[in-house]
């Protein structure tokens, strides 16, 4: 839902309008990461307690909290937008610190790929020392394959093949 920002000025104090003027996109790219962390603690802090205090008045509203002033509350779309307004300006808040967050660790992943490149590349270019030990063989030599013979002849194999098909199928074929 579309708010005028004369509507989320009513709805906000002083200094949580401060904190929601800070998360607008222009501002917060400007703030260091130290200050967007407190920002964020705050602006957190501050949308808790709209939404504690938005659930106890429709609580009141219901009849099932006692009132906290002289009477119980009759309306709290102003609570609620405090907490709409803030809620908006925290998810703000916490995309940006993602952003930063993640910026960061492909810096990080980029400077150790360079790192681990330069390292490979040096370790190529190193001479390779001389054998000091023994060296290797010249491995396993493959044994000559052994033929082993087969006392059945050829034809004798295909007509036991062609007997067990035949039995085979008339198995198959044999109703239940």
């Amino acid at each position: 839902m579309a708010r005028s920002p004369k509507q989320e000025a009513r709805a906000l104090a002083a200094d949580e309008r401060a904190l929601v003027d800070k998360s607008r996109p222009a501002v917060v790219r400007s703030l260091a990461d130290s200050e967007l962390a407190g920002l964020v603690k705050l602006t957190r802090t501050r949308r808790d307690r709209a939404r504690t205090v938005a659930e106890r008045q429709r609580r009141e509203m219901r009849g099932k909290a006692p009132a906290r002033g002289a009477a119980p509350s009759k309306a709290n779309e102003g609570t609620r937008l405090k907490l709409s307004v803030l809620t908006e300006a925290l998810r703000r808040l916490d995309s940006e610190a993602k952003r930063r967050r993640r910026d960061k660790a492909k810096t990080s992943l980029v400077a150790s790929a360079k790192k681990a490149l330069a390292l490979k590349q040096k370790a190529k270019r190193a001479a390779p020392s001389p054998p000091t030990a023994r060296s290797a063989s010249a491995g396993l030599r493959g044994k000559a394959r052994i033929e082993v013979e087969t006392h059945v002849p050829p034809s004798a194999r295909g007509r036991v093949r062609k007997q067990v098909a035949r039995a085979q199928a008339k198995r198959d074929s044999k109703p239940r």
